[in-house]
C-alpha cells in the first residue's frame, strides 16, 4: 500500500524532514516500509529543486496501520504546536490530523488505512 504524508504551513519542509528523519529512526516503520522524501510540484527549470512537502511510504504487509498510527501521532507531540498533516492513500482516501489529541490522531491513521486492507 502507497501512503503520503503532507504537512501544512509556512515550516512544511522542515517538518517534512523531521517527520522522515523520525519515521527513519522508528524500528517498525523503517522495517516494513520503504521511506522516501518528495515533492508535490514538478521540478522548474533553472531552479535548484522543488519543496520538499510530502513522505511518501509504501507499505509491507509487515506494518500494522495502528503502529503507523502510533508513529505519526507520537512525532506530532514531540513539535512546539502540533502541524496539521494529512494522511493520503493512493485510492485518494485521505484524513486531515489537526488539533486532535494522540489517540484521536493514531486512530484516524489507523481506521484509514485498515479501509483499504
Amino acid at each position: 500500500m502507497q501512503v503520503t504524508l503532507r504537512i501544512a504551513g509556512d515550516s512544511a519542509e522542515d517538518e517534512i524532514r523531521s517527520l522522515f528523519n523520525w519515521l527513519l529512526l522508528d524500528r517498525v516503520v523503517r522495517r516494513a516500509a520503504r521511506v522516501e522524501m518528495g515533492s508535490s510540484s514538478a521540478p522548474i527549470p533553472g531552479q535548484q529543486g522543488a519543496v520538499l512537502d510530502l513522505v511518501s511510504l509504501a507499505l509491507s504487509n509487515g506494518i500494522s496501520a495502528a503502529s503507523l498510527g502510533m508513529s505519526i501521532a507520537s512525532w506530532r507531540a514531540t513539535r512546539p504546536q502540533e502541524p496539521t498533516i494529512t494522511v493520503e492513500r493512493s485510492d485518494g482516501g485521505k484524513v486531515t490530523i489537526t488539533g486532535t489529541s494522540r489517540e484521536e490522531a493514531q486512530l484516524l491513521v489507523q481506521q484509514l488505512l485498515d479501509e483499504q486492507q
